[in-house]
């Protein structure tokens, strides 16, 4: 306790330090020993009271000592008083974790004046971890939603019985733009915070009163503070009794709930809004108690379900399917609890409901539970998705016979190009050989289209031409019809993915065409006189590239790209432009020629 007749031991200090007050108090002297401490900073620390008197700060907060202990050296050095910061320091209290305070320390003089010798400090501090941690564990789900109020020291003081103003923190102080003197001496409900009001004045000479006969008493109160601007406080008067019992003292206290009052108001309005949303959505929106009963259900369920809302409330929720999935449904309504999670319920299987008529409708159902709500509950939106169901089988149907249709269309297709292809085959047999060249090409353009076909059959896949099996099925087919005999010395190789760059069936035909069309003009002009060598069809997907390369004698100088008598040449600008492509030329320098085709949005998963 603090010794009578020192500096560090006035009436005020006493009183106010006995008090209690929602703020934690205590009294350091110049070597930092604790000369007194009130309850509420003891719990703060998590040390008690006897504890801590005559001990430093060190002893009895180690932890916490290298941070707190140059904060008040300084307060003592200087004499300069540290207001309204925030610190970290780990005390017994929550042991193992950096607990956040909010504090001041002010200097306490030996005299009257600021220059005279500072002989302690007066530390104000609350443990906002602490107070944090208490608030979670009784919180709802509309408390979590309000802020943490930014300051709980509002107002401190210390009254006579009589209600008179016998000291003041400095918060108050600062916060009205007041100084002690010019509110020391008033009865409270007279002094600038409260005079604004008389309502207000009358229940505080009341307040006084009932606080003086032994009541403590509390209520939400609006004070005046700097520039006649408002706050909200929850202010509480409470007696202080000496060791007879006898009150001596009243002590004011009071918490900023200007924050507190807007978030309130932010959720009723939230709830305003939910209700509406509720109550005026088209799907159905029920809540769903951890039983599984109905606690509350909108409009569009009762009429959904074909019962009044009042006949939904109670229910339980399994009455609303059909008798031979209640089983399975009640397992799931329990797991669902046990592990409540945003689910969507239809995805992996049909869900039916069943209305009060006995008939049967599908529905989806989003399940989304409300944590901190009181008891696990759930909000429940159904949807009637018969229509819809109805309207998806229909195009699955269409969808399967419009699959079958082009799969016959496309075997049809194949099998009449095939058949032109030998047609030709045959007519080239009694032909002059200029003509059977000319069939030639034209089968080998036939063959090409008949191998689009063919793939697309194969692969049931009618949106797109995968290019590179494509391509290998195309060498195969120009093998057979240009590479045998005294042609057998050329090779034609291909370098293209199996899967993954796909062509849009209206320019799969004229790329393929023009493909067919550079290879055939390298069999027949790149190689004369039975020359050896290589062709290349390399498809660069990262590029959008489909390149035919050979390292024969290349083209004439001069010769550019849909000239020349050859109808081959003359159709590649033609097909370059039906594929939405660029045709580029390169000559090497020792001869061959390379082409490459550059496809627009060649798609490459």
């Amino acid at each position: 306790m603090l010794q009578p007749g020192s500096v560090l031991d006035t009436a005020a200090l006493r009183v106010l330090l006995d008090s209690d007050v929602p703020v934690g108090l205590a009294v350091l002297d110049q070597d930092l020993r604790y000369r007194h401490i009130n309850r509420a900073l003891a719990e703060a620390n998590g040390v008690g009271i006897n504890d801590h008197l005559g001990r430093s700060v060190a002893e009895v907060l180690p932890a916490a000592a290298d941070t707190l202990v140059p904060l008040l050296r300084e307060v003592l050095a200087t004499g300069r008083a540290r207001r309204n910061f925030r610190v970290e320091a780990e005390v017994p209290s929550l042991p193992g974790e950096l607990s956040e305070w909010e504090a001041s320390y002010l200097p306490i003089h030996e005299g009257s004046g600021p220059d005279s010798p500072v002989v302690g400090v007066l530390v104000q501090a609350l443990n906002r971890s602490l107070e944090r941690q208490t608030r979670q564990q009784q919180l709802r789900s509309e408390q979590q939603l309000r802020r943490v109020l930014d300051s709980l020291f509002v107002f401190v003081g210390v009254l006579s019985p009589e209600g008179i103003l016998l000291e003041s923190n400095r918060a108050p102080l600062e916060a009205g733009g007041l100084s002690l003197d010019q509110v020391k001496g008033l009865p409270l409900w007279e002094t600038y915070w409260w005079s604004h009001d008389p309502e207000e004045q009358l229940w505080l000479r009341d307040a006084v009163r009932r606080a003086a006969a032994g009541e403590t008493v509390r209520r939400d109160i609006v004070a005046r503070m700097l520039g006649d601007s408002r706050m909200a406080v929850d202010f509480m008067l409470a007696p202080l009794r000496d060791e007879r019992g006898r009150v001596t003292h009243l002590i004011p206290s009071g918490i900023d709930i200007s924050a507190r009052r807007a978030s309130e108001q932010a959720l009723q309005a939230s709830e305003e809004r939910f209700r509406r949303v509720f109550e005026g959505a088209t799907v159905g929106m029920g809540l769903i108690d951890a039983s599984g009963r109905i606690l509350l259900a909108n409009e569009s369920m009762a009429q959904m379900f074909g019962y009044t809302r009042m006949a939904l409330a109670g229910m339980a929720v399994h009455q609303l399917v059909p008798e031979r999935q209640r089983g399975q449904h009640v397992e799931h309504v329990q797991h669902f609890m046990r592990e409540p999670a945003l689910r969507y319920m239809a995805k992996r299987q049909e869900l039916y409901a069943l209305r009060q008529d006995g008939s049967e409708f599908a529905v989806e159902i989003g399940l989304n539970p409300l944590p901190g709500s009181a008891g696990q509950q759930v909000l429940a939106t159904i949807s009637d998705v018969s229509a819809r169901r109805a309207a998806q089988i229909q195009i699955e149907r269409a969808l399967t016979e419009k699959t079958v249709l082009l799969n016959e269309v496309h075997h049809r297709v194949k099998n009449n190009l095939q058949v032109i292809s030998s047609l030709l085959s045959l007519q080239s047999r009694n032909a002059a050989p200029e003509v059977q060249a000319a069939l030639r090409d034209s089968q080998s353009r036939v063959r090409s289209m008949a191998l689009m076909h063919q793939l697309l059959f194969e692969r049931r896949d009618f949106s797109a031409l995968e290019l590179g099996p494509f391509l290998y099925r195309l060498a195969t087919l120009m093998r057979d019809t240009y590479l045998g005999g005294a042609a057998s010395a050329i090779v034609l190789h291909v370098e293209a993915p199996e899967e993954g760059c796909r062509l849009d069936l209206q320019r799969a035909v004229p790329c393929g065409l023009l493909v067919t069309e550079l290879v055939t003009n390298a069999i027949k002009h790149g190689f004369p006189g039975g020359r050896s060598g290589q062709i290349l069809v390399r498809l660069w997907p990262d590029l959008g590239v489909v390149e035919v390369a050979d390292d024969g004698v290349g083209l004439p100088e001069g010769l550019e790209l849909g000239q020349g008598r050859s109808l081959g040449l003359q159709l590649l600008p033609l097909l370059a432009e039906q594929c939405r492509g660029r045709l580029e030329l390169q000559r090497g320098l020792g001869g061959g020629t390379r082409m490459l085709l550059h496809l627009e949005g060649l798609a490459h998963v």
